[in-house]
């Protein structure tokens, strides 16, 4: 039966389906979780401009026990850090100077039917919603969408953006080795594009591999897979002219785009091979209109504005996949020195940008 977004060929951060690595953020009255004994003494701030995280990880802890009962997780398997409570998601956010973090729900397990996996979303979008009712402007959400059950996803759309107050959604870039970008998925692309939705997207494991299996021994999969998993989606929305077909919908791309950026030249020349055809004007038009996040460290980001208009980039931190100290002594120095972004672009990305994409953020 249908997969969630992080499922047995696709689990988060290249963990096996059945060890899911799983957020920090859950609501104050659920499960009691052990604060982080490892975070670091972070003396320096990040407190100015202020940031809105627009890659931020959620896995509601009444999901993860719901999960437990039902057999679908190993509690015991799961890395300590997901057990982290909001308060170390706001302590960590305070330490980095973020204002408001959108939420990217994981809910990773094999369903067995299609009332199960909607149990699931309601019992993540419902903790969600606790989780931005008890704390006014810290947090908003995306409704996770398993494309693989379309009449599970329409219901998710509804519920979550039409009634929920959800801001958008979030999809993986590949279900059973289909990629975004496939007609397969046109129906609740129109639905999404009916309701002008923006469309957050991630990165799991590559398809027809073992289930959790490390594709290259001693390399994680999230070094090297997930940036290919993510390219091979936008690839196949430019091939499919997914922008074109659905106008009213904004994709936003993680961790910078994967290797999109740097093989642009390589899909304009050589695009001609790919089945469809890639046109080279259809490479760069959606290139420009693709949204991207800097959940990395990403890299510099001269050749990302080559091909990208700086208004299109979203601050993300990967939290609490990517530990504290990497995101606040690695990648936001490392955005703050990059010499290619003027201090008006940082301020955009920081915060501007996602108030002009999810005009919801501005009054947070």
């Amino acid at each position: 039966m249908t997969d969630s977004a992080s499922t047995s060929r696709t689990s988060l951060l290249g963990t096996p389906a059945d060890e899911p690595l799983i957020s920090a953020a859950g609501a104050e009255g659920g499960v009691g979780l052990a604060r982080d004994p490892s975070a670091p003494d972070l003396s320096e701030s990040h407190a100015a401009p202020s940031k809105i995280d627009m890659h931020h990880h959620f896995c509601a802890p009444q999901w993860r026990e719901w999960a437990a009962r039902h057999g679908l997780v190993n509690p015991e398997r799961l890395p300590p850090w997901s057990r982290l409570d909001i308060d170390a998601a706001i302590g960590f956010m305070d330490r980095a100077g973020i204002t408001t973090a959108v939420l990217k729900p994981m809910l990773p397990a094999r369903y067995h039917s299609s009332a199960q996996l909607r149990e699931a979303i309601n019992i993540t979008l419902q903790s969600a919603l606790e989780v931005a009712a008890s704390h006014p402007g810290r947090f908003s959400f995306y409704v996770p969408l398993f494309l693989d059950d379309p009449d599970a996803s329409s219901w998710a759309v509804r519920r979550g953006l039409g009634r929920l107050g959800a801001v958008g959604v979030n999809v993986t870039a590949n279900y059973g080795g289909v990629y975004l970008g496939d007609p397969v998925y046109d129906r609740v692309f129109h639905e999404l594009n009916d309701a002008s939705a923006v469309v957050d997207t991630h990165p799991h494991n590559l398809p027809d591999g073992a289930p959790g299996a490390v594709t290259v021994p001693g390399i994680p999969n999230f070094m090297c897979d997930f940036l290919l998993d993510t390219t091979r989606a936008a690839v196949n929305m430019i091939a499919h002219r997914t922008l074109d077909r659905f106008p009213d919908i904004s994709v936003i791309l993680p961790h910078a785009g994967g290797f999109l950026p740097y093989i642009a030249g390589r899909l304009e020349a050589l695009g001609r091979f790919c089945d469809p055809p890639l046109e080279p004007a259809a490479v760069r038009d959606h290139l420009r209109r693709f949204y991207y996040d800097t959940a990395g460290p990403m890299a510099g980001a001269a050749t990302l504005l080559d091909h990208v208009p700086a208004e299109h980039l979203l601050f993300g931190t990967d939290w609490p996949a990517a530990p504290a100290d990497t995101v606040t002594k690695c990648a936001i120095p490392a955005l703050e020195a990059d010499s290619a972004f003027t201090p008006g672009q940082l301020k955009g990305i920081y915060h501007d940008n996602a108030r002009r994409l999810i005009p919801q953020l501005a009054s947070v």
